[in-house]
């Protein structure tokens, strides 16, 4: 079965090389390939294109919906790897989307690349299958808060959460967008007994601009809480754009 993945423009698979933007691998060389679909909707969510297709009523803020064909491209799990390994990048990030939802051909696509260092971008509602997680060396699980619009009892599945904090080679990125989003974020890790050296804490935003503004408190609340502040770099080198 190909894998499903996210275009940069239509008919170009959004396979790219560039700098990781967020968390704890921030500024490291990377490739990068970006798979379509998702499971969950943030009304903030600056990769709508990857689900938010003509038909689907799932709320964004931007009210925008994307043309399945011209934003959606299959490739089979050779030709994936064939990209990525001409990027020439010894680290690769597989974001979305939400990446676990086609775990089956993604483990066929990296078992087909092997010494290349694997981060897998989750929002931790799915859990790897053992022939995917044996292959991953980080994941970056970003929970979805309140404020992303999604109801908590699809985005924050108790049983995932504890599963996530009882594995070593996790981090939590949690999307901070108001001061209170933080004190949800004390309420998940005193719940779910996550470790705070492996909580990032990053603004919401999709301009330099609004991310500077919003790092200016956030930052004083991860001093006060022993958290880690990621930035939004590539935003900041590259603007919003797909492909990077």
């Amino acid at each position: 079965m190909p894998l499903v993945l996210a275009t940069t423009t239509p008919g170009e698979p959004e396979i790219f090389a560039s700098l990781q933007g967020e968390g704890p691998s921030m500024g490291k060389p990377c490739a990068f390939i970006r798979l379509s679909r998702c499971n969950l909707a943030c009304v903030w969510c600056d990769t709508a294109y990857t689900w938010r297709f003509e038909g689907d009523s799932r709320p964004h803020r931007s009210g925008l919906a994307y043309d399945r064909k011209a934003n959606q491209v299959t490739l089979s799990e050779e030709d994936a790897a064939a990209r990525i390994a001409a990027l020439g990048q010894q680290r690769l990030v597989v974001t979305g989307g939400e990446p676990l939802l086609q775990a089956a051909a993604l483990a066929r696509m990296l078992a087909l690349l092997p010494g290349i260092r694997v981060e897998i971008e989750t929002n931790g509602t799915v859990a790897p299958p053992p022939a995917l997680d044996a292959l991953v060396r980080q994941y970056n699980v970003s929970p979805k808060l309140a404020h992303s619009g999604n109801a908590a009892l699809l985005a924050l599945v108790p049983e995932r959460l504890a599963q996530w904090a009882a594995e070593p080679r996790a981090a939590f990125k949690f999307v901070i967008a108001e001061p209170s989003d933080v004190d949800e974020v004390l309420a998940l890790m005193a719940q779910h007994a996550v470790p705070p050296d492996r909580v990032y804490l990053m603004a919401e935003g999709t301009d330099p601009a609004t991310l500077a503004r919003r790092e200016k408190w956030l930052a004083q609340l991860c001093l006060k809480h022993e958290l880690t502040l990621s930035k939004r770099l590539h935003i900041e080198l590259y603007g919003d754009t797909r492909g990077t």
